[in-house]
């Protein structure tokens, strides 16, 4: 194929990027395909985790705009593109009952409206692949829902001339996945893997929690193979200063075991509208080849 192979990944704030298939996106930067995140929302709203950076007032004001100079700090290091489509962060609601979500935030926005933001940004770009959270967000944040129904909506809708007739062209990706990186099989090998040579494993009570979730197990059917770009996962994972203490779980299993143990990334193929053979070991898979 001599057309250029091009990769979106949308997401739901900034930082989301870094944590769900980062090492994959930069692996397709190395090989010369054109690779853009777009993110929902700026991440007004969310909370700053790194307990260094808590209770600066600078960045307590100003969360918008550090969230931004962070996302150009982690797309520069990543090597991608990337786009903001605009919408407001909804905040993670917390409390028994749940409070209501404020209004005009992403995940009150009417699905059909709110796709078309997407549906431009998709015929302007013409990627062959999407990846997306699936239907549960990968964990149930209301902007993470709210990006796999745009995402989904999109997909559909971008390659009909009929739909959206102000967002451009029509154009019609090839290949939708949901993101699967945080899976039971690989959280049990490491854990495994680490107690097997005498190391202190993060993941025990993460695994006693599935257990009493009993969530169906997702369908991995893409791995891809990206070991040697763990590196730049973690830096653009540490420029979310915000968000990510550098010193915290994250980073708690060293990259060389993790290497050993687990080299890939997963994915869930969700739709595809070319012949594929499961499982993959490419996101490109039945496209290359036509």
């Amino acid at each position: 194929m001599t057309e250029q192979l091009r990769l979106m990944a949308v997401h739901a704030h900034p930082d989301d990027e870094s944590s769900k298939g980062a090492a994959t996106m930069a692996k397709y930067v190395s090989e010369g395909v054109d690779v853009l995140v777009a993110t929902c929302t700026g991440g007004e709203r969310g909370s700053i985790l790194n307990p260094k950076l808590q209770g600066d007032p600078y960045i307590e004001e100003h969360i918008h705009e550090v969230r931004k100079k962070e996302m150009d700090e982690a797309r520069e290091i990543l090597g991608v593109k990337q786009a903001w489509l605009g919408f407001v962060d909804s905040g993670l609601p917390e409390g028994d009952p749940l409070p209501p979500l404020p209004e005009g935030c992403f995940a009150l926005q009417d699905v059909d409206v709110a796709a078309e933001a997407l549906v431009k940004l998709i015929r302007e770009f013409k990627p062959q692949v999407i990846t997306t959270y699936d239907e549960n967000g990968g964990y149930p944040h209301p902007d993470h829902i709210m990006t796999y129904k745009i995402s989904v909506a999109a997909f559909d809708a971008a390659g009909d001339p009929e739909r959206y007739p102000d967002a451009g062209p029509a154009w019609q990706p090839q290949k939708l996945y949901y993101n699967q990186g945080f899976n039971r099989p690989r959280t049990v090998a490491l854990h495994e893997g680490l107690l097997a040579r005498g190391m202190e494993s993060p993941y025990g009570e993460w695994l006693e929690r599935w257990k009493k979730i009993q969530t169906k197990e997702r369908t991995l059917t893409t791995y891809i193979p990206c070991a040697e770009f763990f590196e730049i996962r973690d830096k653009a994972l540490i420029a979310h200063a915000t968000q990510i203490d550098p010193d915290g779980g994250w980073f708690r299993v060293p990259l060389e075991v993790q290497k050993e143990i687990w080299p890939t990334e997963e994915y869930e193929l969700a739709k595809s509208l070319v012949d594929t053979s499961l499982p993959e070991d490419d996101l490109f898979a039945g496209i290359r080849e036509n």
